[in-house]
């Protein structure tokens, strides 16, 4: 049987929060791995994962409050914590390059294997040297957007893209995507889909709907749990071989990179 969706069933942007200026003081239990106002911050909800030096003389930490990514500097005198971004005279964002650095990329590299073992269609030649993982949503114009753009490189055979079908636009969007999953071959019912997409795409087969809709459901749980809220996200594996992100439609130098080199 030509199925080539995977057996196994089965944390965006680096947006800082708002920069504000606390003056912190010990009304709270204070932790003992971190500086006084530092550990106020986890006191109130911060969860620090890693710190590094900052310009200024001041000290750095990376962490998430409320779910989202989140830089911290605390100041000189030890005293003071900024939240924030922190941008130099250059216009690097020094805050986002360690967030990714300190929390994305680890978090990332600890998802690739999820991503493995998660329910996907293959689109593209086994024999690709480049493999991404793609949250696709059927009724998503930009996962369909995204697709056409890296159709050169699955044709060359030089890219396979792993679509891991969720469904969370339309209400037909889990039942599409369970239609493809369960299609005798997912592949093609995935290709059949994307070339009828602007005629709506693939019709719901509610007879086989039932055996794939608790995968397309897993994907979602996977997706939200990546801390992802919309499609497509995909991840790959940039120059340096490190894992990484791309949400939404790339732009091109973005989709060269991804896709390991020039359009074909």
């Amino acid at each position: 049987m030509p199925i080539r969706l995977h057996a196994n069933r089965a944390r965006g942007n680096a947006a800082a929060l708002a920069g504000a200026l606390l003056t912190l003081t010990a009304t709270t239990a204070i932790a003992e791995d971190y500086p006084r106002a530092i550990a106020q911050l986890e006191s109130r909800g911060a969860e620090i994962v890693g710190e590094f030096d900052a310009p200024g003389g001041m000290k750095g930490y990376v962490g998430e409050m409320q779910g989202r990514p989140m830089s911290a500097f605390l100041t000189a005198d030890g005293k003071h914590v900024i939240i924030g971004t922190l941008l130099a005279e250059d216009g690097t964002n020094i805050s986002q390059e360690q967030v990714e650095k300190l929390l994305m990329e680890p978090r990332f590299a600890e998802a690739w294997g999820q991503l493995e073992d998660s329910d996907w269609v293959a689109d593209g030649s086994d024999d690709a040297d480049v493999v991404l993982y793609t949250f696709t949503d059927p009724n998503c114009p930009y996962c369909y957007r995204f697709r056409e753009m890296a159709d050169p490189w699955i044709q060359a055979g030089k890219v396979q893209l792993r679509h891991i079908m969720v469904g969370i636009l339309k209400e037909d969007s889990a039942p599409k995507a369970a239609t493809i999953l369960a299609a005798d071959d997912p592949e093609k019912a995935l290709r059949e889909h994307h070339e009828n997409y602007e005629n709506g795409g693939i019709e719901v087969d509610r007879s086989v709907v039932s055996q794939t809709y608790n995968d397309v459901m897993a994907n979602g749980e996977l997706m939200s749990s990546l801390g992802l809220q919309a499609t497509p996200s995909t991840f790959y594996r940039n120059p340096e071989g490190k894992i990484a992100m791309k949400p939404g439609v790339p732009n091109p130098k973005d989709l060269e990179t991804m896709m390991g080199g020039p359009k074909p």
